[in-house]
């Protein structure tokens, strides 16, 4: 009785954890970060479905533990601990709605949403197996034509020189003024995957000697082109940033999070591009109200293309983050975030921002726009 009693305590915690999904993870943020707005590239990664806190109440009794949460009404979370194992219930009574985790003597199961779709969760003798997306296919993931152009080490490839839209967002800090028009192209990532809650990310494998472990969980086929991507991006994460940078690849929120205000402070600012309406490549223009954040120093995270939310995140002394009013010829208003990197002597000699801007590594300050799905983090 002294194994099983804490056995079904953690296997309890675990389903309300998970039952919640996106809860903990935005719960997590306001504890930390009270006064700090969330950005809506932060958001756009929770489950909103999900993102509801209401009061809990919890029962024990002949059949075990009982925990209800919600206003008595079919909608709110039901967790019963008995002879079956840990059965937690959450949505609006639905069959096939909300969050379903049950525990028994197979493991841990997860559903959320709809048949077929949602985020699964199965924790069993195999591990923890996660997948998101339409039931029975595996993850996509979204490719992107070379090394990602804002890890510094990388030496451009033929394809993005031609054909990759975030060339355009390279430019150079002198050419920041209201008036100046440039070609951009604002584009998310079509990679759509979720943040985890931590708990359940970091039971996950993350690193290249894991790889058969990790493509089996997720129902990847070695050699796929979804295996190569995710292959690549934990290469990416494992590598040593270049000189002067600090960096850490965040498999959550909570982590990111974690390393953000760890090089920063917890007195911080998040923001991140957006835009009216997704377009095509067209001429932008910067208006009046160009705005410098405070400080030298700022985290920057950009997301990666992985079977759920990662972000690789990297800190430098030598960088400036603003704030940029754009207007494009179709009338689009853009507030975009651009960084400024101000020494750029340890990055790659070939990298895709010298080849596009003609100019030499630790000459001038390079400037690029950020993607709607990146985050910069800032002091106030």
């Amino acid at each position: 009785m002294e194994f099983l009693v804490p056995r079904i305590l953690a296997f309890l915690a675990f389903a309300l954890v998970v039952s919640h999904a996106a809860l903990p993870p935005e719960l997590y943020w306001k504890n930390v970060l009270p006064n700090t707005p969330m950005p809506k590239s932060v958001r756009d990664l929770l489950h909103p479905d999900l993102v509801e806190d209401k009061s809990t109440s919890v029962a024990v009794g002949k059949g075990g533990v009982n925990v209800d949460a919600g206003k008595g009404k079919p909608g709110g979370t039901a967790v019963n601990v008995g002879k079956g194992g840990v059965n937690v219930n959450s949505g609006k009574g639905k069959p096939g709605g909300g969050t379903h985790v049950s525990v028994g003597g197979k493991g841990v199961g997860v559903n959320t949403g709809k048949p077929g779709k949602g985020t699964r969760v199965g924790v069993g003798k195999g591990g923890v197996s996660v997948g998101t997306g339409h039931k029975g296919k595996p993850v996509i993931v979204a490719v992107h034509p070379g090394p990602s152009p804002f890890l510094y080490n990388y030496a451009a490839t033929e394809t993005q020189l031609h054909h990759d839209p975030t060339v355009a967002l390279f430019f150079l800090e002198k050419d920041m003024h209201p008036g100046k028009m440039m070609n951009l192209q604002f584009t998310e990532n079509t990679n759509t995957a979720t943040f985890l809650p931590r708990q359940v990310a970091d039971s996950i494998p993350f690193s290249s000697n894991k790889l058969p472990e990790i493509y089996s969980e997720f129902s990847v086929k070695p050699g796929s082109t979804e295996a190569e991507v995710m292959k690549e991006t934990i290469k990416e994460c494992e590598n040593p940033g270049i000189e002067g940078e600090e960096k850490e690849c965040a498999t959550s929120l909570e982590s990111m999070i974690d390393f953000s205000t760890s090089k920063l402070g917890k007195n911080v600012q998040a923001i991140s591009t957006e835009v009216e309406n997704q377009t095509r490549m067209q001429k932008y223009t910067i208006k009046t109200g160009v705005k410098k954040m405070a400080g030298d120093k700022s985290v920057v995270c950009h997301k990666q293309n992985y079977a759920y939310a990662v972000f690789y995140c990297h800190a430098t002394q030598t960088t400036r983050a603003y704030t940029v009013p754009l207007e494009g010829a179709d009338g689009t208003n853009a507030k975009a975030v651009a960084v400024c990197h101000t020494d750029t002597s340890a990055w790659n000699p070939k990298h895709l921002a010298f080849q596009v801007l003609n100019v030499k590594p630790g000459t001038v300050p390079v400037c690029h726009f950020l993607p709607q799905d990146h985050v910069v983090w800032f002091p106030n």
